[in-house]
């Protein structure tokens, strides 16, 4: 496995070795001694998957502290543009974001820590999107981040996206900031 430190710290982009002949492939998804090896931690407590149809943009979401969520996402079928924007009050990279194509070819996973914004588009037809949490949802600490706030300026790929009405109405950093630090 070939892991790549990014500029956010703690954001990791991890590269599975894939093992593939004439029957197709095999990799392992998750391993809690490699992965601890690397600084991912073991204590993932939930499982979630979506589908979702090209173009659409899910995000950009968290919990507020203390429910923040670590996760490590990956696609299992399609294509993705993922984005994590690092929400950490007092973090040298605050309202730094990185983004990253994630696909069942290429294999590639993100793991973003607690106190990272997270969201994705759908490049291909569709693509199903799983992520392990290191935190149980909890919708009294969910938040929302806009995902075209300009003060962030996430370069992404698509500029009419397929929204829900809530990330469509999400507030922009400056206007979350408050609850980020409060954790209300």
């Amino acid at each position: 496995m070939r892991v790549r430190e990014t500029k956010l710290p703690g954001l990791l982009i991890l590269e599975p070795s894939v093992y593939s002949d004439p029957r197709g492939s095999f990799f392992e998804s998750w391993s809690e001694r490699r992965y601890a090896e690397h600084g991912v931690p073991s204590s993932f407590v939930q499982d979630n998957i979506s589908r979702s149809i090209r173009g659409t943009l899910r995000g950009l979401h968290m919990q507020a502290p203390p429910m923040e969520q670590g996760k490590l996402v990956s696609v299992l079928d399609g294509e993705v543009f993922d984005v994590a924007v690092d929400v950490r009050p007092g973090s040298p990279s605050f309202g730094q974001w990185l983004g990253e194509t994630l696909s069942a070819s290429n294999a590639r996973q993100l793991y973003v820590p607690p106190g990272f914004a997270h969201g994705f588009c759908v490049l291909s037809e569709s693509a199903l999107f799983a992520y392990k949490c290191t935190q149980y949802y909890s919708p009294q600490a969910e938040l929302s981040l806009r995902w075209n706030d300009p003060e962030l300026g996430i370069a992404w790929p698509l500029a009419e996206p397929l929204l829900s009405a809530k990330d469509a109405a999400a507030p922009l950093l400056r206007e979350l900031a408050p609850q980020l630090k409060r954790g209300s």
